[in-house]
C-alpha cells in the first residue's frame, strides 16, 4: 500500500459502466454554455481572428507540455498576422519565471518601440505564465497583470487568476490512454487526486489517510483502465492532467474541493455543472460515497455523455485539428477581442 506522501494517484473501484455510443446531443441536453452561438462563432473565429506576436527578448522553452504546443501551434497557425494593425490581439511571449525587473523592461520595451500598448494600455494583449505573475509596485508589471489576459496551467496560484479576464490551458496527459475497450467484467470505478499545498492540506490529507485505508480503495502510482471506471475523483490543487482523459474516456470526473473554484480548463465553454460534480473533502470517505451513491441511472448517463461530448475538447494534437484544445483556447481568446481596459488615471 502506497503511503501518503508517496501519493501520485488514487484508485476508487466501485462499479463498470459498459461503454456507450455517443449521438449527437439536442441543444438543450448540451454541454455547452452558449451552444447556440458556439458553433457559428467558432466558424467566425476560424475567418477573421488575428493576432500579432513580439519578438522573444531571448531564445526560451516553456516548462510544460500545454504551454509548448500551445506556442508552437498558434505560431504555425492561421491566425497568426505580420501586420500589427490588422491584429485583434497581441501575443507577448517571454520566458517561465521572468524576473519582474526583466518583466517590467519587456513591457517597457513594448511601450518604447511598438504604439499599440498605449490603445487599451495592455487589455488586447495575451501572454502565457504556467502559474500566473504576481503583483508588483511596477507600473509596467501591474499593466500586464491587471489588463491583460493571462493564459496558465490549471490549478493557478490563488489570487493570480482573473476570470472574467484570464483563460486556463486544458491539461496534457502523461500518457494519453486507450479509447474505451469492451467491458471485462469487474465492478470498478476509478478515483484520481492529489494532495493541495495550502489551507485545505490538514482535511485533504485526512481524505487521502481515509481512503488508503479503506478496503474498497485501491491506492495506485497511475491511472488503470478509466475505460472500466465510473467516477475519477481528483483532489483539487495538484496534478489535474488526467481530467480530460476522464472525460474522454466516460468516467466521471469528481472534483474535491473545500472553495469555489474559477480556474476550471474551458470555462467560458462548457458547463462544468453538468459533466462533473463537486465535493468538499472535511465529510471524509462516508460523504464521498453518500454523494456517488445518490448519482445513478438516467442522471448519470446523462452526466457521463455529456463528458464524453465535451471531452474531444481536451485532446492536444501535434497538428491542430478542429474543435481540440488549441482551437477552443482560440476561441476564448477570441471572446476576449474586444477589451475593456482600467482607467488610464489608476497607474497616474
Amino acid at each position: 500500500m502506497a503511503t501518503t506522501s508517496s501519493l501520485s494517484l488514487l484508485l476508487l473501484f466501485l462499479s463498470l459502466l459498459t461503454p456507450t455510443s455517443v449521438h449527437p446531443k439536442p441543444l438543450q441536453d448540451s454541454p455547452y454554455l452558449s451552444p447556440a452561438t458556439l458553433f457559428p462563432d467558432y466558424d467566425r473565429m476560424l475567418a477573421t481572428f488575428k493576432v500579432y506576436v513580439y519578438p522573444p527578448p531571448t531564445p526560451f522553452t516553456f516548462a510544460t507540455p500545454s504551454e509548448t504546443l500551445f506556442h508552437a501551434s498558434l505560431l504555425n497557425s492561421r491566425f497568426i498576422t505580420d501586420d500589427p494593425n490588422e491584429a485583434h490581439l497581441f501575443y507577448v511571449p517571454f520566458p517561465p519565471d521572468l524576473p519582474s525587473r526583466s518583466l517590467s523592461a519587456l513591457v517597457e520595451s513594448l511601450r518604447t518601440n511598438f504604439t499599440f500598448w498605449y490603445r487599451s494600455l495592455g487589455a488586447d494583449h495575451f501572454f502565457l505564465s504556467r502559474a500566473g505573475i504576481g503583483y508588483a509596485p511596477d507600473r509596467n508589471v501591474l499593466e500586464l497583470k491587471k489588463n491583460s489576459v493571462q493564459i496558465s496551467c490549471f490549478p493557478t496560484t490563488s489570487g493570480d487568476f482573473f476570470p472574467h479576464k484570464d483563460v486556463i490551458l486544458p491539461p496534457v496527459p502523461h500518457t494519453p490512454l486507450a479509447l474505451p475497450h469492451a467491458p471485462v467484467g469487474k465492478e470498478t470505478a476509478t478515483f484520481l487526486g492529489f494532495m493541495k499545498r495550502d489551507e485545505e492540506q490538514e482535511s485533504q490529507s485526512s481524505l487521502v489517510e481515509e481512503v488508503d485505508g479503506d478496503p474498497e480503495f485501491l491506492v495506485e502510482s497511475k491511472p488503470s483502465d478509466l475505460t472500466r471506471s465510473k467516477f475519477c475523483l481528483f483532489v483539487y490543487g495538484g496534478d489535474g492532467s488526467w481530467l480530460g482523459e476522464a472525460l474522454r474516456l466516460g468516467c466521471v470526473p469528481v472534483v474535491i474541493t473545500d472553495r469555489p473554484i474559477q480556474d476550471m480548463p474551458l470555462i467560458d465553454v462548457v458547463r462544468w455543472s453538468e459533466i462533473a460534480v463537486f465535493v468538499g473533502s472535511r465529510g471524509g470517505v462516508a460523504e464521498l460515497k453518500r454523494v456517488l451513491g445518490g448519482i445513478g441511472g438516467e442522471r448519470y448517463e446523462r452526466m457521463r455523455g455529456l463528458g464524453v461530448a465535451a471531452g474531444k475538447h481536451f485532446v492536444w494534437n501535434e497538428v491542430p485539428q478542429p474543435f481540440d484544445a488549441f482551437h477552443m483556447v482560440m476561441y476564448q481568446l477570441w471572446l476576449r477581442r474586444h477589451t475593456i481596459r482600467y482607467a488610464r488615471r489608476e497607474w497616474m
